[in-house]
């Protein structure tokens, strides 16, 4: 177990992409037992491409101790729709197992929301599996409070022609 003056936050590297893509493949695999309908390893090389685009463009940092131990993405929203305010949204948030618990993604957090609000961001959004108990807890913890739900339902499909009797 690490101590956190071990661990470093840092901005990503082009040299750091391989082994965040590791973690986004172990963080979607993970997400599954929450409910999430996102496949793991088959998104592998889309999930790298996003990843790159965020490193060239600063928008990843790594906790580094001995290999990359976690990572947070992030960006400041430039969308379609013009916003009363600039809103930064945190794509993504992975510490590996291992390494929980130690503040490496409180750390994280805080260094993504720093860069958001450098780069004008007045209010951080991101995501979370509402199954997913502890990073809720996590999230809340750090100030973060529900602002949307999403509504889902299961349907059946019907397999029957029309002209079937």
């Amino acid at each position: 177990m690490s101590t956190d003056d071990a661990v470093t936050i840092e901005l990503a590297t082009v040299d750091d992409i391989d082994a965040i893509a590791d973690c986004w493949v172990a963080l979607a695999a993970d997400q599954q037992q929450h409910g999430s309908r996102l496949e793991a390893e088959p998104n592998r090389t889309s999930a790298t491409e996003t990843i790159a685009r965020h490193v060239v463009t600063d928008g990843v940092y790594v906790a580094r101790e001995d290999g990359v131990r976690g990572f947070v993405m992030f960006h400041v929203d430039a969308g379609t729709y013009s916003q009363t305010e600039p809103t930064g949204t945190i794509t993504t948030l992975y510490v590996r197992p291992s390494a929980r618990n130690e503040g490496i993604g409180t750390r994280l957090l805080a260094a993504a929301e720093r860069a958001l609000a450098d780069r004008g961001a007045a209010t951080v959004s991101l995501e979370v599996l509402t199954a997913n108990e502890a990073a809720r807890e996590f999230y809340d913890h750090r100030g973060y409070d529900p602002h949307r739900i999403e509504l889902r339902k299961r349907i059946e499909n019907d397999t029957h022609s029309k002209d079937d009797p």
